[in-house]
């Protein structure tokens, strides 16, 4: 009988293969139904009103002129009296709060009647800063191995250095919000989220008072969400009781404004940072205080990153509570500001001793976590971008003379993940006729999820793409887990595998008597049932599935991943390198990016095309971190300044330079199994890019973006190289 492990590398049709996403058809002629394209019959606007005040105790709210005005069939209000948000001190915590919605016949009538919604606040003192550690009202955190006081003490040369990264928001494409249908004691969600197996466990179903079966959840299609639509939130449950009170149909999605200030933030984080070597570039010890925040919920970092071995090290955490929007999970949480933090310190620490920055880093490689051999694939990844990049051809030491205002250099950084696949169910149904579906209550983020579902199932079968139909986005398919923390592709490939092995098994097994052989005789290839070591011998794909008789095979697979783990189909700790070359004038501080190079490993890949596709997205989100991207507060009022895609800058394709994007495959990385690549490749850019920058103008931008009124700053700045 056929098995569910992975394929090896001459023996597959589909997995590894570069394929087009399945999907790219209706979304590029616009066919593609997200949340906001749904329209239900009958269905009412929703709209939300929040504070205006950072912090504020709500003494009062009034929707009465709003229940007033023409086509509003439903207010919903917080009930200061319980607590705001379920808090117990009716206290708004940040600018935009959430207090007051209407639901209303057109979206025109919503947003004029949400303005008649009158609150009467009591205003108290509020905090947005998160620049300086003396904010941080808690105790510090505060761990150390070996004797850091003493081996900087020996050290021949030590580095001292300030960095930093501020808060920057999610920025999804599509809002946050659903439509919600309150019908025959059912509730239909269209939501995008994140979360399609989960999203109704999420206070949805306390919410509308409903068990968790009486919910159908469907996201076909979905606009992004980087870490933050997991939860059902606030205007998610709104939503669901609007539709309830009408007995309509209810859209509510945030305006932008809303969506960048409150819908989720990444945390700022900021160090003073020690490092010290010896003068042949050995570390031997690293000593940081870092600090900083995103808003209402905290998130603790650690240093060093990667480089975790350094023999002493101490870090000190002081975390700052601001009156900001919330903090939410974004694209490999804390990785990049960690990286930021390390990889600045250890370049300008290579700059301090006159070595190039990647002999230093490739000397120090014993002290690198994270992947398995870590040393040794660093080693490799970073010799590797070099190639790709030109760096012996065009590295120089920070602070080389070069003729002109453009001054040009290079720099690096090196980053990790888990990525463990996540528990999922699918099935697999094989009909008479031939044809095959696979269902699970996955999602697609955009990433190509359905295609790869296809590619395994396609593979497993010895059938082209178009032979498999892929059913994905409802609650009421086989579970699944959340997209975040790179898990989806490990877990869903592990389920569709293992469930269209078992059909298989199951039409092998009929075939067998036709063929005139045993089952275990039998493969799958090229359409064909047959005899593996007489290939003459062989049935038709459809042929063999009439042998079924008038009932369908469904099989489910489960991916377990403690199992998955053990049985080699999944794994975990994947590890990059990333390079960048920028040339920045120095008489206007302007940054311009050349190309950016990215190497990267992530177990066996199963559709090569999407993904490479991750790393370029990843790329071009890093580099808007690095250049552009920072949520703007002003500290008198409390409230967002650039919420908005006018001043919320990002990169666009002509910020980008050239990317270049190389995948470790072959032994040793495809029989790790397959490891989650969402996050990675988005955790280097911004240390690179800053790296590279102090390379061409000889002194450290110290805290990002890389604006050219920072550029500028730095240059005004004298002596040192940091």
């Amino acid at each position: 009988m056929a098995k569910a492990d992975w394929p090896a590398a001459d023996n597959r049709a589909w997995i590894g293969k570069r394929v087009d996403r399945a999907d790219g058809p209706v979304k590029a002629t616009g066919t593609a139904k997200y949340s906001y394209d749904i329209n239900r019959p009958g269905m009412l606007w929703a709209k939300v009103l929040g504070s205006p005040h950072a912090h504020a105790e709500v003494v009062k709210i009034d929707t009465s002129a709003a229940e007033k005005m023409p086509g509003v069939k439903a207010v919903w209000k917080d009930d200061a009296s319980i607590g705001l948000d379920n808090e117990g001190d009716g206290k708004v915590k940040y600018a935009g709060h959430i207090l007051a919605a209407v639901a209303a016949e057109t979206e025109e009538a919503a947003t004029e009647a949400i303005h008649h919604v009158k609150v009467e606040y009591k205003l108290l003192d509020h905090e947005v800063r998160d620049n300086d550690p003396a904010l941080s009202k808690v105790k510090a955190d505060t761990r150390e191995q070996g004797n850091v006081e003493e081996a900087l003490g020996k050290a021949e040369v030590v580095h001292k250095g300030t960095y930093g990264c501020p808060v920057i928001t999610h920025c999804c494409l599509e809002p946050h919000g659903q439509v919600a249908e309150f019908r025959d004691g059912e509730l239909l969600v269209w939501p995008s989220t994140q979360a399609v197996s989960g999203y109704a466990d999420r206070g949805l179903a306390d919410a509308v008072e409903l068990p968790q079966n009486k919910i159908r959840v469907d996201c076909q299609y979905m606009g992004a969400g980087f870490g933050s639509k997991f939860n059902v939130d606030k205007w998610g449950t709104i939503c669901a009781r609007l539709s309830k009170q009408t007995g309509r149909p209810v859209k509510l999605l945030l305006e932008r404004d809303m969506e960048l200030a409150i819908a989720g933030n990444r945390p700022s984080a900021f160090a003073n940072v020690k490092v010290g070597a010896m003068k042949d570039g050995t570390l031997v010890a690293l000593d940081a205080e870092v600090w900083g925040t995103g808003g209402t919920q905290p998130i603790p970092n650690s240093m060093p990153y990667v480089f975790t071995k350094i023999p002493n090290t101490r870090r000190v955490v002081k975390r700052i509570t601001t009156h900001r929007g919330p903090a939410r999970a974004w694209r490999a949480p804390n990785h990049p500001q960690l990286c930021v933090l390390t990889m600045g310190a250890l370049a300008d620490t290579a700059a301090l001793l006159k070595m190039d920055e990647l002999e230093f880093f490739l000397k120090n490689l014993e002290f690198a976590a994270g992947p398995p051999n870590a040393p040794q694939l660093y080693r490799e990844e970073l010799l590797k971008a070099a190639e790709l990049i030109g760096w012996k051809q065009k590295a120089h030491l920070r602070g080389a003379p070069q003729p002109g205002p453009v001054k040009r250099g290079l720099g690096l950084a090196l980053h990790t993940w888990g990525g463990q696949g996540h528990g999922s169910e699918c099935d697999v149904t094989v009909n008479p006729d031939g044809s095959v579906e696979a269902k699970l209550a996955t999602q697609d983020l955009g990433v190509g999820t359905r295609t790869c579902v296809a590619m395994v199932v396609a593979e497993t079968l010895g059938l082209p793409l178009e032979a498999v139909k892929v059913q994905i986005g409802r609650n009421d398919y086989p579970r699944s887990g959340g997209s975040g923390g790179s898990t989806t592709i490990g877990g869903i490939s592990t389920s569709s595998r293992k469930a269209a092995t078992e059909a298989l098994n199951e039409v092998l097994a009929k075939a067998a008597s036709r063929l005139g052989v045993e089952a275990d005789a039998l493969e799958a290839r090229g359409g064909f049932i047959q005899v593996a070591a007489d290939p003459a011998k062989k049935l038709a794909w459809k042929e063999a599935c009439a042998v079924l008789g008038v009932g369908a095979v469904t099989k489910r697979g489960v991916c377990t991943p403690a199992d998955a783990v053990r049985e080699k189909m999944i794994s975990s700790q994947v590890g990059g390198v990333q390079m960048a070359d920028v040339s920045v004038d120095i008489e206007t501080g302007v940054v311009t990016l050349n190309e950016m190079v990215a190497v990267q490993d992530c177990g066996l890949i199963i559709n090569l095309k999407t993904a490479e596709s991750q790393v370029f997205g990843g790329l071009i989100m890093g580099i808007t971190s690095a250049l552009f991207e920072e949520a703007a507060y002003d500290a008198k009022t409390g409230t967002m300044l650039n919420a908005d895609m006018e001043f919320y800058r990002l990169a666009g394709i002509k910020d980008v330079g050239k990317l270049t994007v190389h995948m470790m495959t072959g032994p040793g990385h495809d029989d790790r199994g397959v490891i989650g690549l969402g996050e990675p490749p988005v955790i280097s850019p911004a240390a690179a890019v800053a790296n590279a920058v102090a390379n061409a103008i000889g002194v450290r931008v110290p805290s990002l973006p890389l604006t050219p009124d920072r550029v500028l700053a730095a240059l005004s700045q004298k002596g040192g190289v940091a």
